[in-house]
């Protein structure tokens, strides 16, 4: 071995254990707080899962902020990433479809609503995937917080698992379990609570607006509560939000955290399996 030599695989050791006493001193699971030298560090250390948290920008009733989807799927993402201990969190994808612009239908009616089509949604998660496995990353999550576009995520993860076919090492998972864990087992834990399913709504209705008032109360306009008697679906929300509180919602949180690390396991284990 030449000097040469030698100095040059100094200055990369040097390198690699800078970059990874760095990641150490950043605890951070959220890729927009790590530089580019702390995620490769990651991954070579075998952070390869990333978490690609799916929002959308809608309205949610006159009580809660068009933003709902975007915080609450990033602060759910993070502590499931923080369980997992091997992934980080990918930026919030807020752009989703929420049905047609010209007429305007379902939450479009209403301003602030933001809606792309279908195929570019799809697009988009095609290309985020592709983007992550060229950096090294073996599994890329898809976590969508919201009902309308579950199956869109199906298809985009079905379509990249295709072109991947030579590299089973490699997949997209369309975590369903995800949103379904906000769905029946959290409605159980309510109705168990002694709330009706009037009460729990489908949208901005108890359920909703407890989620939100346990991870970001910010969002909710507590003062406005009382008026949910007043309110109905010509208004945006299906169900009453009066007697939302944190209590109840972080009873939602941590359904959709331990289904939500449970199902990505599963599926992790599944695509390591030869």
């Amino acid at each position: 071995m030449t000097w040469l030599t030698a100095a040059t695989r100094c200055v990369a050791y040097f390198a690699i254990g800078w970059a990874g006493l760095a990641v150490a001193a950043n605890p951070s699971v959220f890729l927009e707080d790590l530089t580019s030298t702390e995620v490769r560090a990651l991954v070579a250390a075998g952070s390869t899962t990333v978490l690609i948290p799916i929002g959308g920008t809608e309205q949610n009733g006159p009580h809660m902020a068009l933003g709902k989807h975007n915080v609450r799927v990033k602060f759910l993402a993070g502590q499931i990433a923080k369980r997992l201990g091997n992934a980080v969190v990918a930026p919030v994808l807020g752009y989703v479809p929420e049905g047609a612009i010209f007429p305007p239908v379902a939450h479009m009616r209403f301003q602030g609503t933001i809606s792309i089509p279908e195929a570019t949604f799809e697009s988009l998660l095609e290309a985020t995937a592709k983007s992550f496995k060229q950096h090294g990353f073996r599994d890329v999550v898809f976590l969508g917080d919201h009902g309308g576009y579950q199956k869109n995520e199906a298809r985009a993860a079905d379509k990249v698992n295709k072109a991947w076919a030579a590299d089973p090492q490699t997949r997209a998972h369309a975590v369903a379990a995800f949103y379904a864990a906000a769905q029946a087992p959290y409605i159980q834990a309510l109705r168990n609570k002694g709330h009706s399913d009037a009460e729990i709504g489908t949208h901005a209705g108890l359920a909703d607006t407890s989620l939100m008032l346990a991870i970001d109360k910010s969002l909710v306009r507590t003062d406005m509560l009382a008026e949910g008697a007043k309110t109905s679906s010509a208004d945006g929300v299906y169900g009453d939000p009066r007697k939302s509180s944190a209590e109840l919602g972080q009873i939602g949180v941590q359904i959709i955290v331990d289904k939500s690390v449970r199902a990505i396991q599963e599926a992790i284990q599944r695509r390591a399996v030869p």
